[in-house]
């Protein structure tokens, strides 16, 4: 039996073309539209971004953290465009003023309800075809965080109660056991 055809192949332009307030993700001309996140993926949100932008600030770095709504334009196409909860991008001439053209170095994903099925497949795969060098899965109703470490081809998991070291920094150390969320 042949497989069903797509109707419609959607671009960057039917994202252009939301009504305002709509989000949506766009992976290989699919069109997947997103929930406003819980209170609780807020509060994760914004104390691991915290983190990551003091230790940047703190070392002197050079990456740029950026968080949800951000664009990320994966592919440098126009079928594939989504928007990372947290990104950071060592590349600085990656970034525009419409967002991020190509794979950020580090991307972290909060699991909502409605998006597991993309963070933990879809959204792996094509993070790691497109360059991404470290993906997190930070998942509070597993109480689990998926660390998927691309150059060195490992996979940990670890806990809410865990310190979880940065794969791309060398001294970067999360204590999700010292987060109140």
């Amino acid at each position: 039996m042949p497989l069903p055809q797509r109707t419609h192949i959607y671009t960057i332009d039917d994202i252009y073309a939301l009504p305002d307030g709509q989000r949506a993700e766009l992976i290989d001309g699919q069109l997947y539209m997103m929930a406003p996140p819980t209170r609780k993926h807020q509060q994760i949100l914004l104390s691991v971004s915290r983190k990551i932008a003091d230790y940047i600030d703190k070392n002197n770095g050079s990456c740029e953290v950026d968080i949800a709504p951000f664009a990320v334009f994966l592919n440098a196409d126009d079928k594939n465009y989504v928007e990372p909860d947290i990104s950071v991008v060592c590349s600085l001439e990656k970034l525009t003023d419409k967002g991020c053209i190509g794979a950020p170095d580090w991307i972290i994903e909060i699991v909502s309800p409605g998006s597991r099925r993309m963070d933990y497949y879809t959204k792996l795969f094509k993070y790691r075809t497109a360059g991404v060098r470290e993906y997190w899965i930070v998942d509070p109703e597993k109480n689990r965080i998926t660390v998927y470490n691309f150059e060195s081809e490992d996979t940990t998991e670890y806990t809410f109660s865990d310190s979880v070291k940065v794969g791309i920094y060398e001294n970067l150390i999360i204590d999700f056991g010292s987060m109140n969320f």
